[in-house]
């Protein structure tokens, strides 16, 4: 079947009822946030699971929630469900439908946060940016609650060939976000992910620098004292560009 071109899109409207059609039919990857937040969660999952009974499919219909809580709401429905397969998700075209791969993940109760890390990594890995943000997301509440371990298992993640899974190792543990909860004890103690930072303080990759500005920025909002410190300490031992990137990025709220 020939795709959709996919024009320029920066509002809801600028996406075309074919290309729309495309998304929630599952046949078509998302390429912007602006389609990731059109989908028909509904439409979706009755393209998809058509066995699913109806009225698990109407429970998402006209829901006025948040994408996060929809996405919860989707992996949990699947759960429900009782025949979906991780290996029915995760594979999957549609990079909404992995996306409730993760959520589907972070459910599974009786599985210990080392499997659920296990699971979660090839999406961590993804190719698709949407994805790849639904994996740690889905897994905040497990961190959050088991931060000790959580610091632990992700630690050697820094040291990754792949750059995406680097990411998600800084990522997954900041203090702050917009989608999902705080870590309110790294807001106080921000020396407690250190490890995480000191390994990816000169990472080569723009992706990962982002992120740990991002994370020290986020700290410096409650303890700036120590994001100052812990930058002039980084730029006198290290003549890496990358982290004099990484320490202008994460001064930008202390420097306004």
């Amino acid at each position: 079947m020939a795709k959709t071109p996919v024009k320029s899109v920066r509002r809801m409207s600028d996406i075309t009822p074919e290309r729309l059609a495309d998304l929630n039919s599952g046949a078509a990857e998302t390429t912007v946030l602006t389609e990731c937040l059109a989908i028909d969660f509904a439409l979706l999952m009755r393209a998809t699971f058509p066995d699913i009974p109806a009225e698990l499919h109407q429970q998402l219909d006209g829901s006025s929630a948040g994408i996060t809580a929809r996405m919860t709401q989707a992996a949990e429905l699947l759960h429900m469900q009782g025949t979906i397969k991780l290996s029915d998700l995760n594979s999957h075209p549609s990079d909404t439908i992995r996306g409730w791969a993760c959520y589907f993940i972070a459910q599974q109760q009786h599985l210990a946060l080392t499997e659920k890390l296990g699971l979660i990594r090839p999406l961590a890995d993804d190719h698709h940016f949407g994805v790849r943000e639904w994996a740690w997301l889905a897994m905040r509440g497990d961190l959050i609650t088991q931060p000790e371990l959580s610091f632990s298992l992700l630690q050697p993640w820094t040291n990754d060939p792949s750059y995406k899974i680097r990411r998600y190792a800084c990522e997954a543990v900041r203090p702050r976000g917009v989608w999902c909860a705080h870590f309110n004890l790294l807001k106080t103690q921000p020396e407690l992910a250190l490890p995480i930072l000191e390994a990816l303080r000169s990472d080569p990759e723009i992706y990962v620098q982002d992120s740990v500005a991002n994370w020290l920025n986020d700290a410096s909002k409650t303890t700036p004292d120590w994001v100052r410190t812990l930058c002039d300490r980084w730029l006198q031992e290290s003549t890496s560009p990358s982290t004099t990137r990484i320490c202008k990025r994460a001064l930008r709220t202390i420097n306004k």
